[in-house]
């Protein structure tokens, strides 16, 4: 965790069961004052007590929460925010109190390795776009790409046609994986009770920066930022091939400002508090800088998002929802992406195999608004 002017601490575990595995390394955070310290620990033991399944969890934001607990705001945005606005794409101030206890909980209180950080030494696409595409055509299935789905119908013998740009597929199940709001244009009439619930589930924006330096500025793999417009900072140069310099890769979660941004005033912005950050940035010679952005990237992670998230099922046998915006009990995150995925070919293959739709069957997810019409509580 990096602070401008060169002020640094690390957050690590050691070797004690959750939740005592950050103690010693909190007792030395130097971002937070030893009264601040103190007052963390007892707000983490509050935070593993709450208990997720209360529905009155998802009427509270986060940052009241803690407010309530005497957390300053310093503590918030050096240790609290640290966690909750990359998993949940909204600060504590705006998040559900819900979600966050989950992420807290899941990922800080129960397990010792659980926060371990993963991160993709090499891109993305090599990880999940050619690996599966690989074993779908080799299972022959017939992928197709840029091949812009229309509204999806009933064939009247029990299966489905996709509408295409060059006539419609016909298909026994569907597995529809599409933003919520894309997915309530598609979803055809009587399959949601209320598929305006959808859009109302909003959207929270990511912003990546990428910033290509002469030379090296850093020799961590990964950073955070405190008291910065930074937030993440990973390293991209081997994963992207570059041969000489440094990339850098700067993720900005619940980015409602700098979606609106100009790369030009992006970069007046984040370049001096990368050099704020990272001194050898200061003589570097800057050789590319520009950014990506995501509107739609998640689901609002709002108090009232448990009423509107649906799980994978709907009114039509065979049709099924997936997406880390559907019922899975997570946030936005790729766990609960996987999850999701998980639930719906579940419920895909047993309408398949001919299983009656009411059936109760697993999925991984919890409806908090009640399932839709004709569904079988899980």
């Amino acid at each position: 965790m990096l602070a401008p002017g060169g002020r640094a601490a690390r957050l690590e575990r050691n070797a004690l069961p959750a939740p005592l595995q950050l103690g010693a390394s909190l007792a030395r955070y130097r971002h937070l004052t030893r009264s601040e310290r103190a007052r963390c620990a007892r707000t983490a033991l509050a935070l593993s007590r709450l208990d997720r399944e209360d529905p009155a969890l998802d009427c509270a934001t986060f940052g009241d929460w803690l407010a309530e607990r005497g957390e300053s705001a310093a503590a918030v945005e050096a240790l609290w925010d640290l966690i909750a606005l990359p998993t949940l794409n909204l600060p504590a101030s705006e998040a559900s109190l819900a979600l966050a206890a989950q992420v807290f909980q899941v990922g800080l209180l129960e397990h010792r390795d659980a926060a371990d950080i993963g991160y993709a030494a090499a891109p993305l696409s090599n990880l999940h776009d050619e690996p599966v595409r690989r074993a779908l055509y080799a299972a022959g299935v017939d992928v197709r790409l840029r091949w812009r789905a229309g509204r999806i119908a009933g064939d009247g013998r029990g299966g489905y046609e996709i509408a295409g740009p060059a006539g419609a597929i016909a298909a026994d199940a569907v597995v529809l994986a599409v933003p919520p709001a894309r997915a309530g244009a598609l979803l055809p009439a009587g399959a949601l009770a209320d598929p305006g619930r959808l859009e109302r589930l909003g959207e929270s924006p990511i912003v990546n920066l990428h910033v290509v330096y002469d030379r090296p500025v850093t020799d961590l793999p990964f950073a955070a930022a405190v008291g910065s417009p930074v937030q993440w900072v990973f390293d991209r140069t081997e994963s992207s091939g570059l041969a000489s310099g440094q990339y850098l890769a700067v993720s900005l979660s619940g980015a409602t400002e700098e979606i609106a941004m100009r790369r030009d005033a992006l970069r007046e912005r984040f370049l001096p508090a990368l050099a704020a950050l990272f001194p050898g940035a200061r003589d570097a010679r800057l050789e590319r800088f520009f950014a990506t952005r995501e509107p739609a990237a998640t689901f609002r992670a709002a108090p009232g998002v448990a009423r509107l998230r649906t799980g994978p099922r709907t009114r039509a046998p065979g049709l099924v929802l997936a997406g880390a915006w559907t019922d899975t009990g997570w946030p936005a995150t790729m766990e609960g992406a996987v999850r999701s995925g998980i639930s719906a070919a579940e419920e895909a293959v047993a309408a398949l195999s001919g299983a009656r739709w009411d059936d109760a069957t697993p999925d991984g997810g919890r409806d908090l608004a009640g399932l839709e019409a004709g569904a079988t509580p899980r």
